[in-house]
């Protein structure tokens, strides 16, 4: 299968996206070289092969999801720049 500028045209009108006559020729080229490289792909035999999410299995690194008793106040604020009323004080930016 091969993807002509045509049909990159045409699919940019239908994205509403515009493009210079290069770039038309590029996008189509870049699209026809992936299709190649898939291709390529299905030329292996993936026969007995299990399909797989990830090249590694992957282990997840959150800790549950638990209350802790938290800092308090005092230790929150102790390396605070300024502090008021038990809260930080932190430059006004509107």
């Amino acid at each position: 299968m091969k993807i002509t500028r045509g049909e990159v045209e045409h699919i940019s009108e239908l994205a509403r996206l515009s493009f210079s006559e290069d770039e038309l020729e590029v996008i189509a080229n870049q699209l026809n070289d992936i299709l190649g490289y898939i291709d390529k792909l299905n030329e292996l035999d993936t026969a007995g092969i299990e399909p797989t999410t990830h090249a590694q299995e992957l282990v997840n690194a959150f800790r549950m999801d638990e209350p802790q008793e938290s800092l308090n106040v005092d230790d929150s604020l102790s390396n605070a720049p300024e502090r008021e009323g038990g809260q930080f004080v932190v430059p006004r930016i509107i």
